[in-house]
C-alpha cells in the first residue's frame, strides 16, 4: 500500500489537467449551460482563506454540475484597477501595471495549486487594455443614452486616498477602503443615472427567489423609496418659496418651523442683509464640515440657528419660523423639512431645545393627548387628527390621502415618489483606472471619444504625487489632443473612471472573453446568462451587486442582452475568523493557505474549510480541524485500497449477506444526503453536511472491513466507486490518484453523479429504543411493517420492560413509526 503524499498528487494531477483543457468550454457542445460565478479578486499579491472559502465552494458546485451532465462554464479573473497599485507606485517607485501584473501571477499560480476547475481560456484582468477599452464603451453606451452626465456637486472626499467616493462607499462616514473620516467638498464629477432604473431595481427583487432575503433588504432599504406630499412654503419678505417634503401629510397642521441645511441655495439669500450674518455664516462652516453619519445619527445633538425670517403655513397663514440646523441633508427630498414636534421626536428634542411652539395634531383614538403632560412626540403610526381645520377627526391614513387630494385641488401641492438612492458617482481623482473617454473643446465643449479610437490608453509619463489633481493631468502628452469634431486643439478628461464600473459588466465579457469587436457577442451571452450560481460577500451588497443589477438593465435596453438580471442565486459566504476576528494582515492574524497546503495538501484545506461550517456562516478557524480533516483523508486512502483488495478476492453473485445489505444502505443514504445538500436547492447548499455524510460512511466502510473477511465483487467495487464520486467535488485530486489506482476507466471528474439505488434503502427489520414514562429502557429489533398489536404483546414480553413495570398499570402504549416506543405507567 503506497502511502498518501498529497503534495506528489496534487502537482501531477494539476498538470494533467492544466495540458488537457479539461476545464476549458464552448457554447456547442449539446450540453445544457451551467453559469457558476465567484466574485473575482483584487490581485493584492496572495490569497488569504477568505478567497480559499469562496472559491472552493464554488468549485465544489462547477464540479458537481459538470458531474451531472451540464455544459458549465466556471471562469476567473482579476478586477485589477484600484489605489493598492498606486500607493505601492508611490511607495516602491514601480510602475503600477508592473506591481499588478506580477500579483496577478502569483495568485493564479496559488489558485492553480488548490486544484479549482476554472476555464483559464477565459481570463480577463480589467487593466489590460483590451478590457477597459469596453468599459470606455460601455460608459459611451451609457452617456448615449443620457445616463451619464457632468456637474459641480459636493462630494465625498477621501484625503487619505485623495480621491472621491461614491454614497455607497462611505461606510458609518467613513472611506469603505482605508477607514478615514470623510469630508465634502466641490468637484465637478462624473455620474451615472442609476435613479433613473430605481423603480425597476426596486421591483425586480421579486425576480430573485434564489437571493437571500437579507441582500434584498439591505438594497431596498438603500433604494428608499417613499411616497408623499411636496408643497411649499411662501416667504414674503425674500420674494422667495420653500419647497418640503413630508411622508406623513397627516401632521402638517403641526409644523412650527421649517429647518434648511446650510448647502440649501435659499440660504445665500437667507443671510444677505441679515444682522445675524456672520454669525450665521460661521455655524454653516462648521455643519458643513461634519460628516453626514453625524449630522444623521439619532444620538448626535440636534443644533440650529433660527434666521430671523418667517414663512407663511399655506393652509392655516400662520408665520413659520426658518432655521438653519446641522440635521438635515441637502440631497435628499427637496433640502428642507417641515418641522413637526408633536410628531417627531427630532423635532421635539429641537423645538424644547430652542423654545419653538408645539401643535398637537395627532392624538390616539382611545383618549386625549395634552401639551402639559407630554415628555416626548407621538410617533405611533395610528390615531386620529385634532387641530388639523376641515381633517379634523379623520382617521390618520385616510386624513393623509383626503390632504394630498385637497392641496392638488387648490394647487398647493402634489404627490411625489422620492428615494434615498442618488445616481452614481463614477469619477476617480487616480491613475490607475480606465480613463473616462471625453475630450473639451473649446468650441465645440464636451465630446466623446469616437470609438475606433478607444481604448484611451493611460500614459506612462505620470508624476504620482498627493493632491486633488489627477496624475493623469501631469501628462501632456496625454492631456492635450484634437477635437474630433472640428479638428482644433483640445483637451482630454483626466479622471478616471470608479473601479465598480470595471466590475459591474465583467459577468459578460466571461462569455466572450475574447472578442476584439465587441464587448461581448449577444448570441454566446444569452447562451450563457444569467449567471446561475453566483458566490461572494455580503459587503458588496448594495455596492457591487447594486451596480451589476443597474448595468445588465441598461444593457437591455440597449438590446445586448435578453435578461433584466445577472445573477439567479447570490450566495453569500461567511468570514473565516481566527480567535474570534476576521482574518486580516492589520490584526497579524492571517493563516496562510500556502502554508497549508505545503504541509496538508490543498485537499485537506479544501475539506476544512467545507466541513467547519455552512457555507453562509462564518467560520471558525481550527489547526485541530484541519488535521482531522487530513486524518480522514488518510484513512480514505487506506480505505479505498483495503476495499479494492477484497474486490480482487471477492466472490461473484448478488446474494448479499446482512452485512453488505447494511454497507450499502449507509451508501446511498449518504449518496441521497450529499446530492441534496449538493445541489442547492433554493440556494441552500449544506456542503458541510455532505461531507460530513460521506464521513459517516467511510466509517461504515471501515466498521465493516473490522467486522468481515469477504465481500462480493460487485459490492466493494460499488462501495469504492460511488465513494470516490461524491467526494470528488469536494477533494479533486485524491479522488483522481484512487480512481486511477483502482483502475476505473477516465477520470473521476468526467463521469456521471451516480443514482441512488432505492432498493438499497428498504430496510427489512428496524431497531426501536423502548422508553417507559420518557426513558429508554431497553431495544428491540422487529420487522419494519409489524403491525401495532404484534409489536405491542413483543415489547411487553421483554423481560427487562416486564420487570420495570412489575405491578403498576400500563396507561398508553405509544408508538412512532420507525422512530420509538413510549410506555407511560401508573
Amino acid at each position: 500500500m503506497e502511502k498518501y503524499i498529497p503534495q506528489e498528487i496534487e502537482k501531477k494531477w494539476q498538470h494533467v489537467w492544466e495540458e488537457s483543457k479539461c476545464d476549458c468550454c464552448s457554447e456547442d457542445n449539446g450540453k445544457p449551460p451551467y453559469y457558476v460565478l465567484e466574485m473575482f479578486p483584487y490581485p493584492s499579491g496572495n490569497l488569504h482563506m477568505g478567497h480559499v472559502r469562496n472559491y472552493t465552494i464554488g468549485d465544489v458546485i462547477a464540479r458537481y454540475r459538470r458531474m451531472n451532465g451540464y455544459n458549465v462554464l466556471h471562469p476567473m479573473g482579476y478586477d485589477a484597477f484600484g489605489m493598492p497599485a498606486e500607493n505601492a507606485a508611490i511607495k516602491h517607485n514601480i510602475p503600477p501595471a508592473e506591481w499588478t501584473y506580477s500579483n496577478i501571477a502569483n495568485m493564479t499560480r496559488q489558485q492553480k495549486a488548490l486544484g479549482l476547475s476554472y476555464d483559464w481560456d477565459r481570463e480577463v484582468a480589467t487593466c489590460h487594455e483590451k478590457y477597459y477599452k469596453w468599459t470606455q464603451w460601455i460608459f459611451e453606451l451609457l452617456y448615449k443614452r443620457g445616463l451619464a452626465y457632468r456637474k459641480e456637486a459636493k462630494v465625498n472626499w477621501c484625503e487619505k486616498c485623495n480621491t472621491v467616493l461614491a454614497n455607497e462607499q462611505v461606510i458609518e462616514g467613513k472611506c469603505w477602503r482605508c477607514d478615514t473620516p470623510v469630508v465634502k467638498k466641490d468637484l465637478k464629477q462624473w455620474f451615472f443615472k442609476i435613479t433613473d432604473y430605481a423603480d425597476r431595481l426596486l421591483e425586480d427583487l421579486k425576480l430573485l427567489p434564489g437571493w437571500p432575503e437579507r441582500v434584498k433588504t439591505m438594497q431596498k432599504n438603500w433604494i428608499g423609496r417613499s411616497e408623499g406630499l411636496e408643497f411649499s412654503f411662501d416667504i414674503p419678505s425674500l420674494k422667495e418659496k420653500v419647497a418640503v417634503y413630508t411622508t406623513r401629510p397627516d401632521t402638517i397642521y403641526g409644523v412650527t418651523f421649517v429647518v434648511l441645511p446650510p448647502e440649501h441655495p435659499l440660504v445665500h439669500k437667507l443671510l444677505e442683509n441679515n444682522p445675524k450674518k456672520a454669525e450665521l455664516e460661521a455655524f454653516c462652516e462648521k455643519v458643513r464640515n461634519t460628516s453626514d453619519i453625524e449630522r444623521t445619527s439619532t444620538e448626535s445633538e440636534k443644533v440650529g440657528m433660527y434666521t430671523g425670517i418667517d414663512c407663511v403655513h399655506p393652509l392655516t397663514g400662520k408665520s413659520v419660523q426658518i432655521w438653519i440646523t446641522n440635521y438635515v441633508l441637502y440631497d435628499y427630498g427637496t433640502g428642507a423639512v417641515m418641522g413637526v414636534p408633536t410628531g417627531d421626536q427630532r423635532d421635539w428634542m429641537f423645538a424644547t431645545k430652542y423654545n419653538i411652539p408645539k401643535i398637537i395634531t395627532l392624538q390616539p383614538k382611545d383618549h386625549e393627548l395634552k401639551l402639559e403632560e407630554m415628555d416626548h412626540a407621538y410617533e405611533d403610526k395610528d390615531g386620529v387628527l385634532v387641530n388639523a381645520g376641515p381633517f379634523t377627526g379623520m382617521e390618520m391614513h385616510k386624513a393623509m390621502k383626503a390632504i394630498i387630494d385637497y392641496m392638488e385641488e387648490k394647487g398647493l401641492g402634489k404627490r411625489r415618489v422620492n428615494y434615498r438612492l442618488r445616481d452614481w458617482l463614477i469619477s476617480r481623482q487616480r491613475y490607475w483606472g480606465a480613463p473616462i473617454p471625453i475630450i473639451y473643446c473649446p468650441k465645440c465643449g464636451e465630446q466623446l471619444v469616437p470609438e475606433d479610437q478607444l481604448p484611451v490608453k493611460l500614459p506612462e509619463d505620470v508624476k504620482f504625487t498627493a493632491g486633488a489633481v489627477s496624475p493623469l493631468a501631469t501628462s501632456e502628452h496625454f492631456v492635450h489632443c484634437t477635437c474630433p469634431k472640428c479638428g482644433g486643439p483640445a483637451t482630454r478628461e483626466t479622471d478616471t473612471i470608479d473601479t465598480f464600473v470595471c466590475s459591474s459588466w465583467y459577468y459578460l465579457r466571461y462569455t466572450d472573453a475574447r472578442n476584439d469587436e465587441k464587448a461581448w457577442d449577444p448570441e454566446k451571452a444569452n447562451h450563457w446568462m444569467n449567471v446561475d450560481q453566483y458566490i461572494g460577500g455580503i459587503e458588496h451588497a448594495i455596492l457591487h451587486l447594486m451596480y451589476s443589477r443597474f448595468f445588465m438593465k441598461v444593457f437591455y435596453d440597449a438590446g445586448l442582452v435578453d435578461n433584466v438580471e445577472p445573477f439567479e442565486r447570490l450566495l453569500t459566504q461567511g468570514m473565516v475568523l481566527l480567535d474570534g476576528s476576521k482574518m486580516s494582515k492589520s490584526k497579524g492574524n492571517i493563516v496562510s493557505p500556502e502554508e497549508i497546503i505545503a504541509k496538508y495538501g490543498a485537499d485537506t484545506a479544501r475539506l476544512f474549510i467545507l466541513f467547519a461550517a455552512p457555507p453562509e456562516r462564518d467560520l471558525a478557524w481550527s489547526d485541530q480541524g484541519v488535521e482531522g480533516s487530513y486524518r480522514f483523508l488518510n484513512r480514505v486512502w487506506r480505505i479505498v485500497h483495503q476495499f479494492q483488495d477484497l474486490a480482487k478476492a471477492g466472490q461473484d453473485g448478488t446474494d448479499y449477506t446482512e452485512a453488505e445489505k447494511e454497507l450499502r444502505f449507509q451508501e446511498f443514504k449518504a449518496l441521497a444526503k450529499v446530492t441534496e445538500d449538493i445541489r442547492g436547492t433554493d440556494g441552500n447548499y449544506g456542503l458541510n453536511t455532505a461531507v460530513s455524510s460521506i464521513m459517516e460512511y467511510v466509517n461504515a466502510m471501515h466498521a465493516y472491513v473490522g467486522a468481515n473477511k469477504t465481500i462480493h465483487k460487485a459490492v466493494a467495487l460499488e462501495a469504492n466507486k460511488n465513494l470516490l464520486k461524491i467526494l470528488a467535488p469536494f477533494t479533486p485530486h485524491i479522488t483522481e490518484e484512487l480512481w486511477q489506482l483502482c483502475g476505473f476507466e477516465g477520470s473521476v471528474h468526467a463521469q456521471d453523479w451516480p443514482e441512488v439505488d432505492k432498493s438499497a434503502l428498504v430496510v427489512d427489520e428496524i431497531e426501536l429504543p423502548v422508553q417507559i414514562n420518557g426513558k429508554v429502557r431497553d431495544r428491540l429489533t422487529v420487522a419494519v411493517d409489524i403491525d401495532k398489536d404484534a409489536l405491542q404483546e413483543q415489547v411487553l414480553a421483554l423481560p427487562h420492560i416486564k420487570e420495570f413495570i412489575g405491578d403498576k398499570k400500563v396507561v398508553k402504549f405509544i408508538v412512532v413509526p420507525k422512530k420509538i416506543i413510549n410506555i407511560v405507567i401508573k
